[in-house]
């Protein structure tokens, strides 16, 4: 049965989703001739869930970026019970970006996942806002205000409560020359989750050698027996 093979979830970035786009980001082909299926994930607000329109989600009230999450959850809770019962044996998450974030948070919910697999992720909502200069103030002030943020993101945040898997079953996978989400947040999934970790040369957009992250991806999931 097409059902009864290793699933990977997979957990598209911000502004993306579209089926079109996402076939061509993600090396499906690769997955599907190794015995895995793969399946997406459309987070909330995006893609067909966006009605036409740009992303609410993430948000800049926090209150609305935690509830966004908390859809989110659910909604793999819902898909990994329906793969479940169609006779998946196991089933992991793989993420790019805020799919990356996403799949972290999941590492810390579901004690169901076989491997986790976090790409050029997102970690933190208020280091981003202390790059991206959106804070006031002097540095001691933007320090309060990043505290805060962290703070009011808490709920939904990777780092608030211990990872649900082993580190041997997470790889972390960044982009040296990324400046959207630099190698910091990556480095902070990593130590949290005892994970091993591998970067390639590029940056967050243009992915030159993201090859050598997805070839770890495939050893970890033949460590597990998930790969043929």
């Amino acid at each position: 049965d097409r059902w009864e093979r290793p699933t990977a979830i997979i957990v598209h970035g911000y502004r993306a989703g579209q089926f079109a786009v996402e076939e061509r980001v993600w090396p499906l082909k690769w997955l599907l001739e190794h015995g895995m299926n793969a399946v997406l994930l459309v987070l909330p607000f995006h893609a067909l869930r966006s009605g036409g329109r740009p992303p609410a989600f993430p948000g800049s009230d926090p209150r609305f970026t935690n509830e966004g999450f908390r859809q989110a959850v659910f909604d793999a809770r819902t898909l990994i019970a329906h793969l479940e019962s169609r006779g998946a044996p196991a089933i992991g998450a793989m993420g790019m970006s805020l799919g990356g974030y996403t799949v972290s948070l999941l590492g810390t919910l579901l004690p169901s996942l076989s491997f986790l697999a976090p790409i050029i992720p997102l970690a933190s909502f208020a280091d981003v806002a202390l790059a991206a200069g959106r804070l006031v103030g002097s540095p001691e002030q933007q320090a309060l205000q990043q505290r805060a943020l962290e703070n009011a993101h808490r709920i939904a945040s990777p780092f608030s409560r211990p990872p649900r898997i082993a580190g041997d079953s997470v790889v972390v996978i960044a982009g040296e020359g990324d400046q959207i989400t630099p190698l910091s947040h990556a480095e902070k999934l990593r130590d949290h989750f005892n994970a091993r970790y591998v970067t390639f040369a590029g940056g967050h957009i243009l992915q030159l050698g993201r090859a050598d992250g997805f070839r770890a991806v495939g050893a970890l999931l033949r460590e597990k027996g998930l790969f043929r």
